[in-house]
């Protein structure tokens, strides 16, 4: 076996690597005047079980392509069998037609990845469930939920409530709760435009405690901004932000952390300063 680095992923690639005990290949990458994609195997993975390593975060086109083209090389040079590990699923968040003549992005993403030659596909937390569904070659998705949760001792909470984003997170917030024997509950979350949030809070028993607020995906951080000053004048004691996947767009994590979040906790899917979790192990053991 095999693991080859991603651009977008190189530090989880090579945990990956040494996770699962094999080497780690850095393919020759490079990009043309015209702006076009260059990329090189220079190893020998004839026969070889391998696994390619990368997250179709921003630049998502880019990625993607890269992807796509590690994955066709891998297989054009004799791979057994080629395994795609897309930590962060790009496009997982256009997966409906929302409006008439829309694409539903995510299904196109899904052919590219399978038309370049792969057999199986592996992502983490990905936004919904169902959009494995639009892979016909295995997929699997995987939850990173529980390594936050056993990070969280390392926070010494006191009296911890997590709490999901919006009842669609309250699941999440279970998962991660259920590793430090914590109560667990979401806050109301009302969508009035694609950038325009208005969180309602709940009856919540927050005062003098210490608040995680977990979700899959802090992008704009508009939802734990808004959040994080609701719990405050409940009182809370201290307030923090967990994800799987963060994209921190902008000044995000500024503005987050502005707003009075003590700290944001993220996985390595996307690799970023909040990235103090590795997902390489829960990754290792499927492949395994």
């Amino acid at each position: 076996m095999k693991v080859i680095a991603g651009s977008a992923s190189k530090l989880l690639a090579d945990r990956l690597a040494k996770a699962l005990g094999c080497p780690l290949v850095k393919p020759e990458r490079k990009r043309f005047p015209d702006g076009e994609t260059y990329i090189r195997i220079p190893e020998e993975v004839k026969g070889e079980h391998v696994v390619v390593v990368q997250s179709t975060c921003s630049p998502a086109n880019d990625n993607l392509i890269e992807l796509s083209l590690l994955l066709s090389a891998t297989k054009d040079h004799g791979a057994g069998r080629v395994t795609a590990v897309v930590p962060y699923f790009g496009y997982a968040r256009q997966d409906k037609r929302f409006k008439p003549g829309e694409a539903i992005s995510v299904r196109t993403a899904c052919r590219i990845i399978e038309s370049a030659g792969t057999d199986d596909m592996f992502t983490v937390d990905i936004h919904e469930d169902d959009i494995i569904k639009n892979f016909a070659i295995p997929a699997y998705n995987l939850s990173a939920m529980p390594l936050i949760g056993r990070y969280l001792p390392k926070l010494n909470l006191r009296a911890p409530v997590v709490l999901g984003a919006d009842q669609g997170s309250l699941v999440r917030a279970r998962r991660v709760a259920a590793e430090i024997s914590a109560e667990y509950d979401y806050l109301e979350k009302t969508r009035l435009a694609p950038t325009e949030v208005v969180t309602k809070p709940k009856r919540l028993n927050v005062a003098g405690k210490d608040i995680v607020i977990v979700d899959d995906i802090i992008s704009t951080g508009g939802t734990v901004v808004e959040a994080a000053k609701i719990l405050k004048k409940q009182k809370a004691r201290r307030v923090y932000a967990a994800c799987i996947h963060p994209v921190l767009v902008g000044k995000a994590l500024r503005r987050i952390l502005a707003a009075g979040v003590k700290k944001v906790i993220a996985t390595d899917t996307i690799e970023h300063k909040t990235s103090v979790i590795s997902v390489a192990p829960i990754i290792a053991e499927a492949i395994r």
